[in-house]
């Protein structure tokens, strides 16, 4: 798969991010929950270099608070569906997101398929009829994922995802799929420390930019 220099790309994003500061508006911090996949006795899917869905989906939400508190000063008021490697059901999850009323609801997946040559990103929507803002936020950051670390797309879906279903009427809910751990290029490429850093911070940039 294509890849950019992570480091470079991380130390390109620090130089750049001082410009934002001080552009929202004060008075609503927007936001946003990220939900890692699975975790506890679900380990979701098993890459074919042994690194586990659950693991990931949790470094890459740790990654994504860790940069929208030191480089955006907290710009969006961030709150995890899970903290650990616990197994949280998909109705508590959501219910969350019913008691916290959120700006956006991100849910953190990786892909396996019998196929080791199934690769790329994929972004689901909910599909039932959703605002057509719903879907512009969804093509916002396949784009920037794709354009800023060479992704290759598979495109915006629909699915029936629970986590997709009851956010419906709460707020705008995307699942993304960030690559194959069934495919040995993805997967070593998101064992590295550096690539899951550079990944949630491109993540939390796409974020940023459906925002605005």
């Amino acid at each position: 798969m294509k890849r950019r220099n992570t480091l470079l790309l991380l130390g390109i994003f620090t130089l750049l991010l001082p410009n934002t500061y001080g552009q929202r508006n004060s008075s609503h911090k927007p936001i946003i929950i990220i939900d890692p996949g699975h975790g506890g006795l679900d380990s979701g899917a098993i890459g074919v270099n042994g690194l586990s869905e659950k693991e990931l989906t949790l470094k890459l939400a740790e990654a994504i608070l860790r940069y929208n508190k030191v480089l955006l000063d907290n710009r969006y008021d961030m709150y995890l569906t899970r903290y650990s490697d616990t197994l949280i059901s998909l109705g508590h999850r959501t219910r969350l997101a019913k008691v916290l009323q959120p700006d956006l609801f991100i849910s953190l997946h990786c892909n396996h398929a019998d196929n080791p040559k199934a690769s790329g990103l994929e972004i689901y929507l909910y599909n039932r009829p959703i605002s057509q803002s719903h879907i512009s936020m969804a093509k916002a950051m396949e784009v920037y994922l794709k354009t800023t670390l060479g992704y290759r797309s598979r495109g915006v879906k629909r699915a029936n995802f629970q986590v997709l279903r009851d956010n419906r009427e709460v707020c705008p809910a995307l699942l993304l799929e960030l690559g194959f751990l069934s495919h040995s290029d993805e997967a070593g490429h998101l064992e590295r420390k550096e690539n899951i850093s550079a990944l949630g911070l491109a993540i939390l940039m796409g974020i940023k930019k459906m925002m605005e």
